[in-house]
């Protein structure tokens, strides 16, 4: 049977979050659709995205600078300064991933995320209510990746679970425990997950190569990368398309 087509909406222009002398804008999917976790998966392998229950992908004038990417989980090779990471964090560590829903914990841990690492940020206010329909979608599986250190909660990743493969959502964690690595172990035990569930990938949303916050990504290879709707992997030490 061949594959139904989906309609598209262009968003309206906006200023960009990521380049700030660059306007963005979003073909988001046709909000009547009904998605699945299988249908994600095939517009996950597209470049989409989801914010709440809102699936898109960049479709920015006269830029590309977001590429998808995603981690190739059973060719990753940890480099050397995250295999330190995990090994510091040693059997205080545990990872317990828990299915979607709203939590007392998890709520307070991102709101003094949000407070001390984007102050200006529309969701720094925002309610219970707000925080589900952000990091949730009711046609979606999603666990709760649960980083504890001696038992205190150290991080969140919210994570979405689809044929093939996990996407991470977003991840908050304890802003005073930077010193733990708290992303870097976050992205590893999503990593992890994905190899024990026998999942091969690990998406991680877009890249770009001139924005610090999003740069990051780059450090885990092999990495596949999205590049005129064909996924290229890129090897340790190989320069990232479009980088």
């Amino acid at each position: 049977m061949a594959a139904r087509a989906i309609t598209l909406f262009r968003g309206t222009d906006h200023a960009c979050p990521y380049l700030p002398s660059r306007t963005a804008a979003s073909a988001f999917v046709d909000p009547s659709l009904e998605l699945t976790p299988t249908v994600y998966a095939r517009l996950l392998a597209h470049g989409f995205r989801r914010s709440g229950s809102f699936v898109y992908r960049p479709l920015c004038p006269d830029c590309a600078a977001c590429r998808a990417v995603r981690i190739a989980v059973d060719a990753f090779r940890p480099r050397r300064s995250q295999r330190r990471a995990w090994r510091d964090s040693g059997p205080a560590l545990t990872v317990t991933p828990r299915p979607a829903a709203f939590d007392d914990d998890h709520f307070a841990l991102y709101q003094r995320y949000l407070e001390a690492r984007h102050p200006d940020g529309e969701m720094t206010s925002g309610d219970a209510g707000d925080y589900r329909r952000c990091l949730f979608a009711d046609w979606g599986e999603t666990v709760c990746v649960e980083l504890r250190i001696e038992g205190r909660l150290l991080a969140v990743a919210v994570t979405d679970v689809v044929p093939g493969a996990l996407s991470a959502v977003y991840t908050f964690f304890d802003p005073a425990a930077e010193a733990l690595s708290p992303g870097v172990l976050a992205i590893l035990a999503q990593v992890e997950l994905a190899r024990r569930w026998g999942l091969p990938h690990l998406y991680l949303g877009y890249w770009i190569a001139d924005c610090r916050k999003m740069r990051y990504k780059s450090d885990y290879r092999p990495l596949d990368v999205l590049v005129d709707d064909a996924w290229r992997r890129v090897g340790p030490g190989e320069p990232m398309p479009g980088g």
